[in-house]
């Protein structure tokens, strides 16, 4: 298969289940770019935020939004955080190995999932 049909068709899963259950598509999106397609941890990072902005922030959550499932004012206040944390974190990133990233990556979704997994 062509490489521009495995994106689209990550892309694809990515999206689905990011409009599905509410996690981010890179979650599913870096680990895919690093393990099936050879990036490194920091250009799959890069290239998950990039690709995110679109789709995330108009379509998926125009859906939720015209449902009423949005709190716009939680929204903003975790926008205004996330932005600065956003910034901060990149250049952290940028500052590390990319052996480092990879295990702070996994050990973040490990913990993630080990809660959502045994939290009552």
């Amino acid at each position: 298969m062509s490489d521009i049909f495995l994106y689209i068709l990550l892309g694809l899963t990515a999206g689905a289940l990011s409009g599905l259950i509410g996690i981010g598509g890179g979650i599913l999106i870096v680990p895919a770019l690093v393990f099936l397609f050879g990036m490194s941890q920091h250009q799959a990072q890069g290239t998950s935020l990039a690709v995110l902005i679109p789709p995330v922030g108009i379509l998926a959550a125009m859906t939720y939004y015209k449902e009423g499932l949005i709190d716009l004012r939680v929204a903003g206040l975790i926008c205004a955080g996330f932005v600065i944390g956003a910034l901060f974190g990149a250049k952290l990133s940028i500052s590390l190995s990319d052996a480092v990233m990879k295990k702070v990556f996994g050990v973040i979704i490990l913990l993630v999932s080990l809660k959502m997994i045994f939290n009552k």
